[in-house]
């Protein structure tokens, strides 16, 4: 029955904002328009559809706020402006009641609130779709922050879900865009990160990992996490206090160098993709602050850990190739890349997809560098490969947000700021590196452990392996031999045989022209 409800509430919402009006206005058909214009009657449809979408989100409950938010990263697939506008949902989720927080809590830890902190504020200082922070004090004294997920989150999140299905499946067998805009499939891969998000042990391991590969630069601070007080449904961790990027205007007051710190960004995030392969995909303005303490002044502060994105080896290999390609305006290259990677169907045309290559890129850099956006560029590369039914991974779309993230930000920090000149050396650097003496001396030295195992064995293997090949070429030879023998037999009995027979017609001749003579 509550399932029914919610379905009712959603499609009551659905036609309150005009959903169904965007659905149906993507038909040519004449009688789909008649159709439209008459489901329009009497609702005031005239705000822009990105707007209403993420109207009805918001009224629709923590849950589809952030599925909006999930599907604001997939620019592959939405069009520009509903992407721009499903971008504003983040932070913009209500807390809930403290009281509940704490009864939550003290279920985790099995203990009052008194007996786990020295001190506990009650007024969370920021809240989410997912969960809300809270800071508070360790008996020791140490100042911390507490993250508490939302309660009921996984019942709730299971219904919604299964109605997002639904849903999709609809949207999908509607209308032509609507396959292209492959809803389940955006609905499957936000079910994959709302269950990651719901388990805060796994955030608190990946800003464990985030913080380990960045500690030797110096450039980004992350909380550290107090294992013992992490739980799936808690999460303490190191209180950070910075001022939030976005107050751009209090940083330069207090005198933080903003080109240097535009720059900083952009070593970051390349050094997480390219270094690394694992980067921190949720880089918006509300999860950025900037230190102002004497001792770590003018470093980043990096916050919330729920989306992270992973590159395997090959896939950074495919990435500098690309970002190489884009440089020296070498677009057969990218349409090798393209169908080498396997992403495009085996039959597909290089100059064909060279030409839609070239048409993508090509205006951008007829620009000064630091008015072209790299993000742009490759947002654009996705939707021209549209056409040739590239299929875009989702690592690379969590990558492509991000840099579009960083872009605009750094862009905000520092309007002159050359993404392409800095990028450029970074990655012809790590280019280098993969194929340079200094990765070979690299893989030798991690293999080395296997080597020192296996070749004091290497001998008696040997000698094994050539004792197996000389006694199985015996049994061979010997079968050969066998074979051979049985074959001479055989041609023996023929011949013997074959003489017999003419000595019988021979003697036979003779007895009968005795007898007739």
């Amino acid at each position: 029955m509550s399932r029914l409800f919610r379905g009712v509430f959603i499609v009551w919402t659905v036609l309150r904002f005009g959903l169904d009006e965007l659905v149906l206005s993507s038909f040519t058909r004449p009688w789909v328009r008649r159709l439209t214009r008459v489901v329009s009657l009497g609702r005031n449809l005239k705000a822009p559809r990105g707007e209403r979408l993420r109207e009805a989100l918001e009224s629709l409950g923590p849950i589809f706020v952030k599925f909006g938010q999930v599907m604001s990263t997939r620019r592959d697939l939405l069009p520009l402006d509903i992407a721009n506008e499903l971008a504003r949902l983040q932070d913009r989720v209500p807390p809930f009641d403290s009281d509940v927080a704490i009864a939550i809590i003290e279920k985790a830890f099995g203990r009052p609130i008194a007996q786990i902190f020295a001190s506990f504020e009650r007024q969370p200082v920021a809240s989410a779709s997912i969960a809300q922070v809270h800071f508070a004090t360790l008996p020791g004294g140490r100042e911390v922050a507490v993250k508490v997920l939302r309660p009921n989150m996984l019942p709730a999140i299971e219904k919604d879900l299964a109605l997002m299905h639904m849903m999709a499946g609809w949207v999908e067998g509607l209308s032509a865009d609507g396959k292209r805009l492959k809803p389940r499939e955006v609905v499957g891969e936000f079910d994959k990160y709302l269950h990651d998000e719901l388990d805060l042990l796994r955030e608190a391991a990946n800003a464990a990992q985030l913080r380990r590969n960045m500690q030797d630069l110096n450039l980004v601070l992350i909380p550290e996490m107090v294992w013992d007080f992490c739980m799936p449904d808690v999460m303490v961790m190191q209180r950070m206090d910075g001022v939030p990027i976005s107050q751009t205007q209090r940083l330069r007051d207090a005198g933080v160098d903003m080109k240097k710190l535009a720059r900083d960004g952009v070593t970051i995030f390349f050094t997480q993709v390219f270094r690394d392969g694992f980067f921190h995909a949720d880089m918006h303005p509300g999860n950025i602050q900037v230190s102002l303490d004497p001792a770590t002044f003018g470093r980043y502060i990096s916050l919330d850990f729920g989306i992270v994105g992973t590159l395997t080896e090959v896939d950074k290999e495919y990435l500098a190739q690309n970002f190489s390609a884009f440089f020296q305006r070498d677009y057969k290259r990218v349409a090798e890349l393209h169908i080498e990677s396997g992403w495009v169907p085996p039959q597909t045309r290089v100059d064909e997809l060279e030409s839609a290559i070239r048409a993508c890129c090509e205006p951008y850099f007829d620009r000064p560098l630091k008015e072209i956006s790299l993000g742009m560029v490759l947002m654009r590369l996705f939707q021209t490969s549209r056409r040739f039914h590239v299929e875009i991974q989702p690592q690379l779309v969590l990558l492509q947000k991000t840099l579009l993230n960083i872009e605009g930000l750094g862009r905000e920090l520092d309007p002159e700021l050359d993404l392409w000149s800095t990028a450029k050396p970074f990655l012809e650097t790590w280019m280098l590196e993969q194929v340079g003496p200094e990765k070979l001396l690299e893989q030798l030295k991690a293999e080395a452990p296997t080597y020192a195992k296996l070749l004091p064995g290497l001998p008696r293997l040997l000698q094994q392996y050539l004792k197996g090949q000389s006694g199985g070429n015996r049994q061979e030879l010997q079968a050969l031999l066998q074979e051979q023998r049985r074959t001479n037999k055989l041609l023996q009995s023929l011949i013997y045989g074959g003489l017999g027979f003419a000595l019988g017609l021979l003697a036979m001749q003779i007895v009968l022209r005795i007898r007739l003579f």
